[in-house]
């Protein structure tokens, strides 16, 4: 079946918007480090990192279609992580909450495109 063109560049611009929150988790991570839960082990600037760390990892995952689907489904489990860990105490609708969680829903659809 032929490839459906705007549903990859859906994918692509996807990608995109991944690894920015990537790197802006890098750039950003001092003025970052309040959101991260008290009850979180360690520096709360290794938690940004990880979290910028595995968003750019995910990219390059769906860009270059290695490993794409388990980084996918890896990536949609921590942005729902995200949401209820970091984003749920400023309510279920909160922008934050909705964001990761309509992000989280994307990655499942690319996961499961075929």
């Amino acid at each position: 079946m032929k490839p459906f063109i705007p549903a990859k560049v859906a994918e692509v611009l996807f990608a995109l918007i991944i690894a920015y929150f990537g790197y802006n988790h890098f750039s950003r991570a001092g003025a970052m480090s309040g959101w991260v839960p008290d009850f979180m082990p360690g520096d709360p600037k290794i938690w940004i990192y990880v979290v910028g760390a595995c968003f750019i990892l995910a990219a390059i995952a769906i860009l270059t279609e290695l490993q794409k689907v388990l980084a996918c489904y890896l990536l949609a489990a921590l942005l729902l992580l995200l949401g209820f860990l970091v984003h749920w105490k400023n309510g279920a609708l909160s922008v934050d909450f909705l964001k990761n969680t309509s992000m989280a829903l994307m990655a499942i659809l690319i996961a499961g495109k075929k």
